[in-house]
């Protein structure tokens, strides 16, 4: 085989190999950036709070847990993390009960519990269904929380309806912007179905926010979270734990600052 055709021969192979991996890519996208969905439909037993079921407007069920907060106090609606289960945060949901305060965690659509599959589509719809069931059942204030994925939701959430407050812990300013950095080698724009794009959606997130971010991030850099605190609105202010990460941030004093953010705001000195 002559030299020319050699070349010619690595090179298509070359090709044929990075658009066999764009391709897999593209078909596996949503298997990496939702983990925790595929489970069983059948709902985990309340390891706090109580079960409860939420309707969409296109016909999904979402499983949620609920812990009612006293009258006259806010409720927190809080969208998790992509691998997280609405069962681990029973140690939430007691602080904040100690305080009065009522607590909502849900369970996307494709999560344990709930039906149907995931999407950015599908997620946004999903937040904005449980702010009004909360906003029914409650019949209280609301606090959006979000954390890592969920601060997407989040965002999108508080944009469109009258949540008062709005924490977001490891935000990301768009996950296109993580993936851009993740895959430089790939086309992302062209390949990413689900761009999540907080940073064009801060904008209308007036409500007063706290920013949470673990300076040693590494599935969310602080530089992304960074950029979003920039571009929003005021008023806001951002906490960066110097010794944490991503997957260890929630401790006593993420719980705390939250705590105290949200007995600040109700004395309007935020």
């Amino acid at each position: 085989m002559s030299a020319t055709k050699l070349l010619l021969t690595l090179s298509l192979m070359a090709a044929f190999a990075y658009v066999s991996l764009v391709g897999l890519m593209y078909l596996s996208q949503r298997t990496l950036l939702y983990p925790g969905a595929g489970a069983t439909l059948a709902p985990e037993a309340a390891s706090w709070g109580e079960n409860v079921s939420i309707r969409t407007p296109d016909g999904e069920t979402l499983h949620g847990l609920y812990s009612q907060g006293e009258s006259g106090k806010p409720s927190v609606l809080f969208f998790l993390g992509n691998a997280d289960r609405v069962s681990n945060y029973g140690f939430l949901a007691q602080a904040l009960a100690a305080r009065g305060v009522g607590l909502l965690a849900i369970s996307y659509r494709g999560y344990p519990g709930s039906t149907g599959s995931p999407s950015e589509n599908g997620l946004l719809t999903d937040g904005i269904a449980a702010f009004d069931w909360l906003s029914v059942r409650s019949e209280s204030e609301i606090v959006v929380l979000g954390q890592s994925l969920g601060s997407g939701v989040a965002v999108d959430t508080a944009g469109q309806r009258p949540a008062i407050a709005v924490i977001l812990v490891s935000a990301y300013l768009s996950v296109l912007s993580l993936a851009q950095t993740y895959y430089p080698y790939f086309p992302v724009p062209l390949l990413l179905k689900d761009p999540f794009r907080s940073d064009l959606k801060i904008a209308k997130v007036r409500q007063p926010k706290l920013f949470i971010h673990g300076r040693h991030d590494d599935i969310i850099p602080l530089y992304s979270g960074e950029a979003l605190y920039r571009i929003a609105p005021e008023p806001k202010q951002m906490l960066i734990y110097e010794s944490f990460g991503h997957n260890d941030v929630w401790d006593d004093r993420l719980v705390g600052d939250v705590i105290h953010f949200l007995e600040a705001m109700k004395r309007d000195i935020i």
